[in-house]
Formats: structure tokens, C-alpha cells, sequence
């Protein structure tokens, strides 16, 4: 069988890659036998070939229209998910969020689709569910698409530093050392998502800020993605400052797991309070996840089964 791909919108040195590298590794993997001519691809091979061609030479053409860089390994991991059916059709392509380091990012249940089209739709999100659950991954993944596609400027992540009380002048070092300890889940998926020279670019350019919650405290925060993780052990008080520094153009994502309250008194928890005080105000989504949309070791359910079986 036999069929012509055309090439449009894309520089065809970062598709092809050099030398061709990156079509003449998809002709060994599937195989075909392709022949390149300008922006035009003949392809000549198994019809099952040919479509798993069509859909992972989507994903290059969009990776690249997103301003990435496509390596052997990453094509490598479109062909792996394509094999397992995780990239099945064009429409599938519409829902990968951002196309990281190690491949394009997508929701994984329906929980997180459901996740994934609120943060679209809506202004303000709250996204509560157990840990592996995926809420504070897409959070960062959704902010550095908007990031990516220009429609802010800027990415603030901050967290309640509980443990400390907010006052975390008796720690050593400067705020970054004083902090990074609290907000090791969001440099996890940092550097899940993004080369660590970009990171680094982003932090010491300051479109990416890392910061506790407590210096969110008189700002106005514009054309920027705010996200709230841990918000449950987030004050009523704290979280209505929090939502208050919304901007123009800005957007906020709150995350946290009601579960996990480490507030002297739970009651006190702003996320619990926001669930009911915001539940009915238009664009402001709320999202629960649950165990079934748990993406860690497969163990990591069951546990938390378990536990939630003790708690009174």
C-alpha cells in the first residue's frame, strides 16, 4: 500500500532531523520504506504501518509547532504509546496537554480527563483526590502549555509551609533553601516536564516563581497561572488572599487532598471551606479525583483503600 504525506507549518531540518535521522528511524522501527522529496513523504508499506505513521507523524508536526525539539527518543515514545494504544486516533492528539522530555502528556483516566477539560473551560480549578491521582502533574503540565502558546507570561507555584508555620526565619540559608523542601512536588514535576537548563532559564528570568504561600500576601498577580498546591493545609484566611492576587489575565488552579490535613484544626482548612463557598460562582471549576485515577505503582490504590477503611 502506498500514501503521500504533505508537509505544512513546520521547519522541515527539525521534523526530518538531521540527516533524516528522525524519518529513517520510523522507517526502520515499523517498517516502511519511505522516500522524501521537499515537504512531501512517500510511504510505501502495511496498511497498519502506514496508520501508525499518519498519527505519530502528527504528533512530531504538532510537538514541533509547539516550539519542542524531536529527538530518536522521543519518537521512540510516540511509537511505545502508539503501540499500546494511547495515542489511537487524531482525536487523541487533541488531548495530549503539552509534549514534554519524555513525550507527549495526556490525560490517563477519566477523572483527569475530566480534570483536563475543566482547566480549559474554566478561570478558577480546584482539583482535590488522594496522592498519585495526577493533580498537581497536569497543573504544571496545563500552565507550561499556556506558557508555551503565549497566553500568559508567567507560572507562580507556591505551597502552605505548615511544619514551619508560615515564619521560616529560623531555617538556614536564603528563601530558596528555606523552601525548596516544601515544594519538592512541583520541582519533581518540573523536571518531569522540562530540560533542567529551561528550568533553570525560567527561574532566574522569573517567569517561573516558586514561593510560599505567605509571600503571595499584597500582590496582584496578571497575565500569569497561579497554582495552590496542598491547599488543604492552606487557612479559610490564607485561601481567600490567595484567590484575592487574581489578576487580568491570570488563572488559578488550586490542588490538595482533604485527607491529608495537617492544620492543629481541620476544620480550619480553606479547602474544605472554598468547596462549598465557590461551589455555585460561574468559571470556577471543582474537580475530584479518586483512587481509580491513581498513576503510580499499582500498589499505591490499595493502600490508600486500606487506610481510608481505618479513619473514623
Amino acid at each position: 500500500m502506498k500514501k503521500t504525506f504533505e508537509i505544512k507549518g513546520v521547519d522541515l531540518t527539525e521534523l526530518y532531523g538531521i540527516g533524516d535521522q528522525n524519518i529513517l528511524f520510523l522507517e526502520k522501527s515499523l517498517p516502511l520504506n519511505i522516500n522524501i522529496r521537499g515537504n512531501s513523504l512517500f510511504c510505501k508499506g502495511l496498511k497498519k504501518d502506514l496508520e501508525h505513521f499518519s498519527i505519530i507523524l502528527s504528533h512530531m508536526v504538532d510537538s514541533i509547532k509547539k516550539g519542542n525539539n524531536l529527538s530518536t527518543k522521543d519518537i521512540n515514545q510516540l511509537l511505545a504509546m502508539n503501540m499500546q494504544k494511547n495515542l489511537d486516533s487524531k482525536k487523541s492528539i487533541n488531548n495530549v496537554i503539552f509534549y514534554g522530555k519524555k513525550g507527549p502528556i495526556h490525560a490517563k483516566t477519566d477523572g483527569q480527563k475530566n480534570l483536563l477539560e475543566s482547566l480549559y473551560k474554566n478561570e478558577i480549578v480546584i482539583s482535590i483526590g488522594p496522592a498519585g491521582t495526577g493533580k498537581t502533574f497536569l497543573a504544571v503540565a496545563h500552565a507550561l502549555s499556556l506558557l508555551e502558546k503565549h497566553e500568559i507570561e508567567k507560572i507562580i507555584f507556591c505551597r502552605p509551609a505548615v511544619e514551619a508555620g508560615e515564619s521560616l526565619g529560623f531555617l538556614p540559608g536564603d528563601l530558596k533553601d528555606k523552601i525548596d523542601p516544601y515544594l519538592g512536588p512541583l520541582y519533581d514535576a518540573l523536571n518531569e516536564l522540562l530540560p533542567k537548563s529551561k528550568i533553570q532559564m525560567f527561574l532566574s528570568k522569573g517567569i517561573i516563581e516558586i514561593i510560599p504561600l505567605a509571600y503571595m500576601r499584597g500582590r496582584t498577580i496578571n497575565r500569569s497561572v497561579m497554582i495552590l498546591d496542598e491547599a488543604q493545609n492552606a487557612s479559610t484566611i490564607q485561601m481567600k488572599m490567595f484567590l484575592t492576587r487574581l489578576g487580568i489575565g491570570s488563572r488559578a488552579i488550586i490542588t490538595g487532598d482533604i485527607s491529608q490535613i495537617d492544620l492543629p484544626k481541620k476544620s480550619n482548612s480553606g479547602l474544605i471551606s472554598i468547596l462549598s463557598i465557590l461551589k455555585n460562582i460561574k468559571d470556577i471549576g471543582i474537580v475530584e479525583l479518586n483512587e481509580h485515577d491513581i498513576a503510580r505503582h499499582r500498589l499505591v490504590k490499595y493502600i490508600i483503600n486500606a487506610y481510608s477503611k481505618m479513619e473514623v
